[in-house]
């Protein structure tokens, strides 16, 4: 029985970046046995806060990205099945905003410097957030809108592989009760398994009817990965630099 395209055409290209959510140095840090409880904590609040600029148009661009699909010649099914998927993402980030103001909530009664919700979400993006945002536009107008889905591919894979690690961790160290203020995470974790094996089954299917754009889809997956590993390590020194300033 042959290999799945996605094993064979896909994946070659996102092993590299995927070696690096593995074993990067923020992966690293976060999940040592040893972290420092409060910049783990720091972590969370920046991920969270940070996370709506990376999060609140993401139904937009996988509506927009089927829309554009549909126009393709033969990716009218993958544009139908993404028009679908953009329905189960609109307003997520409104989870990410409570989140963050239950975490400083927690964080104030407990440590220093004192945190300011609000602040914290009117924060400037980073380049790498900027960045995010930029490789969903191109890829919605460029020449193969259905590498979309390996965008989704490999962000939603996050929620599967590193994630349930995160988690763990977090109730470890933290205690379970954060959990309570983890609820985007945690719902993630559990509607993204599915959402994964749709991204697989489409990319499969996009993989075998566009072969001459398996490159662009590829390289498209890997970069969107490297961007959000990026934004974790914008988060983790946002982070450092909170515990700088109580030590201070």
């Amino acid at each position: 029985m042959s290999k799945p395209l996605v094993d064979t055409q896909y994946l070659p290209h996102v092993s590299d970046v995927r070696h690096v959510l593995a074993s990067g140095p923020h992966v690293t840090t976060l999940l040592d046995e040893n972290v420092d409880p409060a910049l783990l904590e720091g972590f969370l609040i920046q991920l969270c806060a940070l996370g709506v600029y990376m999060t609140e148009p993401v139904d937009g661009w996988i509506r927009r990205a089927g829309e554009a699909c549909v126009r393709v010649e033969g990716l009218e099914e993958v544009g139908r099945q993404l028009i679908s998927h953009a329905k189960h993402e609109a307003g997520h980030h409104l989870m990410m905003v409570e989140d963050t103001k239950s975490l400083v909530a927690g964080w104030n009664k407990r440590r220093m410097p004192k945190l300011d919700a609000e602040q914290l979400l009117a924060q400037a993006p980073t380049p790498a957030m900027q960045e995010y945002r930029q490789i969903h536009e191109e890829t919605i107008s460029g020449a193969m809108p259905g590498a979309q889905v390996a965008i989704e591919y490999e962000i939603e894979n996050l929620s599967v592989v590193f994630a349930p690690r995160l988690i763990e961790q977090c109730k470890r160290v933290l205690g379970a009760d954060v959990m309570n203020s983890l609820t985007f995470i945690k719902e993630h974790v559990e509607l993204d398994v599915g959402h994964t094996a749709l991204n697989e089954v489409m990319l499969n299917k996009l993989l075998g009817q566009k072969p001459e754009h398996a490159v662009t889809i590829g390289k498209t997956g890997a970069r969107a990965l490297d961007i959000y590993l990026r934004f974790y390590g914008d988060c983790m020194e946002k982070a450092k630099r909170m515990l700088q300033v109580a030590a201070a």
